[in-house]
């Protein structure tokens, strides 16, 4: 038995004028009885677009970067697409990676291949050998390279730190926070960021600017928290719903938001060539 789950999130307060969201459902299958991964909406400030939140406890669930051939490159990789059979018999939840490189401005770490030099200050998803996983400023508080790292994945700089949106985001640049469709800041984009218990939050949503962003990543209580990848070809997150022990397959996946091109049937396709991230029952 798994000892000391982390409690269920309490309800996200709505922003100022915005109506809809922020009371949780749980998603996926549950680990030991118990349900590991919530999903809510909420509408930032100044949109109509509900975004889609997910809250994934680490001491239910063990993390996993998967690489593809495209992003990083640099393979053979034990760990790209299609998620294996037997990966998929604990498999609760998946979601994209970040940018190309060498558009996500760091490094990448896996499978004990560094195919590119982690950046001092960069914003760093780290994954640990015992599967929890953080998010933070490559070399500081305490973000090194020891043996017990197993993954990092930098993109950007953080976005959220201390709890707050880092200042001077301006919402019409879409050169510091990557390239967009059409030049628009208004864009489907994604981020996660870790809580201060140590939970995953993961934002998705249309139409969001770099402020919206940061602004929902706060609101769902990151400590910390970094871009991923954006546009709508290259943001998903899904949960699986199979029963316990038994393969999850596409089937078994449900997107948090509808409207993105990728789905659970990406994770499963063996020409998927970008990085992502799979949580699993422990």
């Amino acid at each position: 038995m798994l000892l000391h789950p982390l409690p269920s999130p309490a309800p996200l307060a709505r922003f100022p004028g915005e109506g809809g969201g922020g009371a949780w459902h749980r998603a996926g299958r549950v680990v030991e009885g118990r349900p590991a991964v919530f999903e809510t909406t909420l509408t930032p400030p100044g949109s109509t677009d509900p975004a889609g939140i997910a809250w994934m406890d680490p001491r239910l669930l063990r993390a996993q970067l998967y690489s593809g051939s495209l992003s990083p490159g640099g393979g053979p990789w034990h760990y790209t697409a299609p998620i294996s059979k037997t990966a998929a018999r604990t498999l609760v939840a998946a979601f994209n990676g970040g940018f190309k490189f060498p558009a996500a401005e760091g490094g990448y770490y896996s499978e004990g291949k560094l195919v590119f030099p982690l950046r001092p200050g960069g914003a760093s998803l780290v994954i640990y050998k015992d599967g929890t996983a953080t998010v933070g400023a490559w070399g500081t508080g305490g973000l090194t390279m020891s043996a017990k790292v197993a993954a990092v994945r930098q993109n950007l700089t953080l976005l959220v730190d201390n709890g707050r949106p880092v200042p001077g985001l301006n919402p019409n640049d879409t050169s510091v926070w990557g390239a967009t469709l059409g030049g628009t800041p208004y864009v489907w984009r994604s981020g996660i960021g870790v809580t201060a218990d140590g939970a995953l939050v993961y934002v998705y949503g249309p139409n969001l600017d770099i402020v919206q962003l940061a602004a929902l990543l706060a609101r769902a209580g990151c400590v910390r928290a970094m871009t991923l990848d954006m546009n709508p070809d290259w943001t998903v997150f899904v949960t699986f719903d199979a029963p316990s022990g038994v393969p999850a397959t596409p089937a078994d996946g449900t997107s948090l938001l509808p409207g993105t091109v990728q789905s659970a049937a990406t994770f499963f396709a063996p020409w998927w060539a970008r990085d992502f991230i799979t949580m699993s029952a422990r």
